[in-house]
Order: C-alpha cells, then structure tokens, then sequence
C-alpha cells in the first residue's frame, strides 16, 4: 500500500467512510496506517460518511421494507429493518422526546459496533424525526466520532502496544464509570 499514489490513498478513506458498518470508524485507522495527513483525511472521511445519509433517510426504509420478503435479499432486508428499529427504540427509550437530537449525536458519535451514520439516520426515519434534525445530529455525532477515532488512532500509531493498552484501560473506566452512574440512578 505504500507504493499507491497519494491520491489513491484519500480516495480508499473516502469509499470506506461511505461503506455500512465499517464508516468512518474504519476510514480514520485506514488514513492513520496509510500515514496519511489528518488535516486531508479527517474532513474527507466525515464527507464520505455523510454522503449515504440523505438518501437514507429518505429511502433506505423504503427499500428495506419493499426488498424484506424477497428470496435472495430478505433475511439481510429484515435484519437491517429490525436493526434500525431496535437503535430507533433505544435513542427513544434512553432520551425520551426532548432529548432525542443529543441521544442520536451520542448514538452515531460515540464509536461502537453497530452505531453510526448509517444506524443512526435509519433510526431517525425510524422516529419519524424531520430531515433536518436528523442530518445535524448525524452530522454532529460523525465529527464526534471522528475526534474520537483520530484521537485514538495517533495514540496507536504514536505508542503502539502500550497506546492499545491505554485506550483500553480508558474504554473500561468509562464503562465502569457508566455502569456506575446507571446503578446510581436505579
């Protein structure tokens, strides 16, 4: 990968930040390993992400719901329908009405398994949240992750091993802190 021109580079950010699942939480460590510039690839990588995100919004639970009981498609069209219910309800069980833009910025923002622009805006369709609020929490919660990822990134990249085993021991104190807060509350 090191012999590929630079621009090859930027553009494998761009098309991985655009993929499902992988985002912008995969683009960012890509852009790191390639020893790309974070001044190029973070805002290339935030505008990869966020350009599926209209047209999910505004058609992807469409086709999910026309492709669901179709032979080849369906168990992947139902699992994506059950999966944007499910971070739908969450968002909505977790920040009631009132806060349900700041409960889909930390959705898509905070980087996770499962939780992203692509989750996040077919939960916001999901809500029937407007187009607007939608694409600014989204918009919000991928620059939030993609701090969070270029953070943790220069730090592996910088530290190696160690810089793994710090990001780890920082991802179990917050859990730990979390589930703290959470028993706290109950």
């Amino acid at each position: 990968m090191a012999s590929l021109p630079i621009i090859v580079k930027y553009i494998i950010v761009f098309v991985v930040s655009m993929l499902p699942i992988i985002e912008l939480r995969g683009a960012i460590p890509i852009a790191e390993g390639l020893g790309l510039n974070i001044f190029w690839y973070y805002p290339i990588a935030i505008i990869g992400n966020m350009l599926p995100v209209p047209f999910i919004y505004l058609f992807a639970r469409k086709i999910l719901e026309w492709g669901k009981d179709k032979i080849i498609i369906g168990k992947f069209f139902t699992w994506c329908l059950q999966k944007g219910e499910s971070g739908g309800e969450k968002l909505k069980k977790s920040a009631g009405k009132s806060g349900i833009f700041l409960a889909l910025l930390f959705f898509v923002g905070i980087p996770l398994p499962g939780t992203g622009a692509w989750t996040g805006t077919l939960a916001a369709s999901f809500l029937k949240l407007d187009f607007k609020t939608s694409v600014t929490a989204t918009m919000l919660g991928v620059i939030l992750a993609g701090i969070i990822m270029s953070f943790g990134s220069k730090i592996v990249a910088t530290l190696g091993w160690i810089g793994i085993l710090i990001l780890v021991a920082i991802v179990i104190t917050m859990v730990a802190a979390f589930m703290i807060v959470r028993k706290k509350e109950k």
